[in-house]
């Protein structure tokens, strides 16, 4: 197998990593410290689109919390436990719940957990890569179904606030799932502020040039180890492009990327710690 530049670099530096996490502190740190470190990014969404009424309107996003791999349910309930301080009016999951459903027991309280997660105007969730691996296509949709989450594969809804509303809409998983962006947004109103969710953030560059305002999206981690002058270590297929944080792109989008919750392949962060996000949605002029 040919192996390219970027690959060959990719390689020494994920090397160079392991490394440096040998030492006792960059380990203990990486392992057992910053994975655990939450944070709350907070950014205001100002579109003319916006309806009044949902002026400093708050939507949650939280993504990839891959239970199972060194995440496990007390951290979960930890999790739900911040959550519900942001008092959110819309709670939006981005995929990948489980880390290797084949092989997680699912136990019943962590249905329980997702119901305690408090939002009044609803919780929605997409599918991510993980979530239709190992045969866990319907294993998490009736865990997240019973937790009191609403399914959007490839379609979209209207989310209603005083007689005024804005389109929310979420793709299948790019990678796994088959996506349909064209369902997805058919019918929805042209004229309506519309934010997508869609688990892998480079899909943004074909999805710019449709009727959508925002984006969310997980999958990347952040790159989950981030070393000094030379970036994102780590990044997996489909989110190589956009990282982490907010990228305006063409014809007004606006793209979001989430660091996720919890680790995969290997159970570091490091200068890269997890996050929530919370929207303020903000109409350009205050009511």
């Amino acid at each position: 197998m040919k192996i390219t530049r970027r690959t060959f670099i990719k390689r020494l530096l994920t090397s160079a990593a392991a490394a440096i996490g040998l030492s006792t502190f960059g380990y203990s740190y990486a392992r057992y410290i910053e994975p655990h470190m939450l944070t709350v990014q907070k950014h205001d969404i100002t579109h003319s689109k916006i309806p009044r009424h949902f002026h400093n309107f708050r939507v949650l996003q939280f993504s990839d919390t891959h239970i199972g791999f060194h995440y496990d349910l007390n951290d979960l309930e930890k999790l739900v436990d911040r959550i519900n301080v942001e008092e959110p009016e819309l709670i939006l999951f981005t995929g990948d719940l489980v880390d290797e459903p084949h092989t997680y027991s699912f136990p019943p309280r962590l249905v329980e957990i997702l119901k305690k997660i408090k939002a009044p105007m609803g919780k929605y969730w997409i599918y991510g890569n993980h979530d239709h691996g190992g045969y866990g296509t319907e294993k998490i949709r009736e865990v997240m179904e019973r937790g009191g989450f609403q399914l959007l594969q490839n379609e979209h809804v209207s989310i209603q606030n005083g007689g005024s509303s804005f389109t929310l809409a979420g793709v299948d998983d790019v990678m796994l799932g088959k996506p349909d962006i064209d369902q997805t947004l058919s019918k929805a109103p042209g004229d309506s502020f519309t934010l997508l969710m869609v688990h892998e953030p480079d899909v943004a560059l074909q999805y710019q040039h449709y009727p959508i305002d925002v984006q969310l999206s997980g999958h990347s981690h952040g790159g989950q180890v981030q070393l000094p002058f030379f970036g994102y270590l780590v990044t997996p297929p489909v989110a190589e492009h956009f990282v982490e944080g907010h990228y305006p792109l063409e014809e007004g989008l606006q793209l979001y990327v989430s660091r996720g919750i919890g680790t995969t392949r290997l159970p570091y962060r490091f200068l890269c710690r997890p996050e929530i996000s919370v929207f303020h949605l903000k109409t350009e002029e205050s009511p």
